[in-house]
């Protein structure tokens, strides 16, 4: 009897907190492959219909909801089954890096039996590599063709953004040095310098991420007109741009002085000159009236 009442109260113990997995890869995935996850009950009949998948945000440093509608202009799709809850992301990207759980929502599961184990997704990828020229701002965009004076000195630095920190190589097409840097560095360039220079972005465990940049350098004579190079070039344009500013400027400011002195202008004294002949009730102008009066109404 004893060993009875024993197994029917494990069996109520196991019902009542039944386990909530959660599946996925152990694994990085490269940017780009489908990535799928599933919840379900480990020996449990508990309806699947009441559990969720949820997400850390590490902005926000909270748990959110994974909906289908709330990952808008994503590829994420949620489908149910008679047995569990899958999550299919179609696109890995490195927004949908995070740890995840799957949440029951049954009033008879209180937490912390009501969530999953924590599974990391971890995404691997790499953006295309960014050239910028020292001793101007980074968001300045290095022309596709360089035009340097000669003895003009120059210093380029290669970036890209990825799961993990790459390591950058130089090398000149046609010659067979790489320089192991972010950073190329030529010092009083001359007609040797001219050339193509490629920027080699490399992953550190993912090969196939690997990305390149190229970028051609041309250089101008000593005596070569300073507007002809990039930084002449770059100095016209910003030097444009600032007068078109400044003639917008003027042009407002001269519109709106012109237009507040019209309207002081055209509003002179109201004309009341009207209001200084009385009116009186027996005259043509007042209204008809069944007594006499000779005081004016005004």
């Amino acid at each position: 009897m004893k060993a009875l009442v024993l197994v029917a109260a494990v069996a109520l113990i196991h019902g009542s907190y039944a386990t909530l997995l959660i599946k996925g890869p152990t694994e990085p995935v490269l940017e780009g492959e489908m990535v799928t996850l599933e919840c379900l009950y480990q020996d449990s009949d508990l309806n699947i219909s009441q559990v969720h998948f949820e997400i850390f945000s590490k902005y926000m440093q909270s748990w959110h909801p994974v909906w289908e509608r709330s990952w808008c202009l994503r590829p994420v799709q949620i489908v149910k089954t008679a047995d569990s809850l899958v999550l299919y992301i179609s696109s890995a990207r490195s927004f949908y890096e995070g740890p995840y759980r799957c949440v029951s929502d049954a009033e008879n599961v209180t937490a912390p039996d009501n969530s999953s184990q924590l599974l990391a997704i971890k995404v691997h990828y790499m953006g295309e590599p960014l050239l910028s020229r020292e001793g101007y701002s980074s968001y300045l965009s290095v022309p596709q063709e360089l035009k340097v004076r000669a003895g003009d000195d120059v210093v380029l630095k290669c970036s890209a953004s990825s799961s993990e920190e790459p390591s950058y190589f130089w090398k000149k097409n046609g010659d067979d040095w790489i320089l192991p840097s972010s950073k190329l560095t030529l010092k009083k360039v001359s007609a040797m310098d001219e050339g193509q220079y490629t920027c080699m972005a490399e992953h550190p465990t993912m090969e196939s991420l690997s990305k390149r940049r190229t970028i051609s350098i041309t250089v101008l004579p000593e005596d070569a007109p300073w507007y002809e190079s990039s930084n002449g070039r770059l100095i016209l344009m910003t030097s444009a741009a600032a007068v078109s500013l400044l003639v917008f400027i003027l042009s407002m400011s001269v519109f709106l002085c012109r237009r507040a002195k019209r309207t002081r202008t055209s509003k002179g004294p109201i004309d009341d000159r009207s209001q200084k002949k009385p009116i009186y009730k027996t005259s043509v102008e007042s209204l008809p009236s069944t007594c006499g009066d000779k005081q004016p109404l005004v």
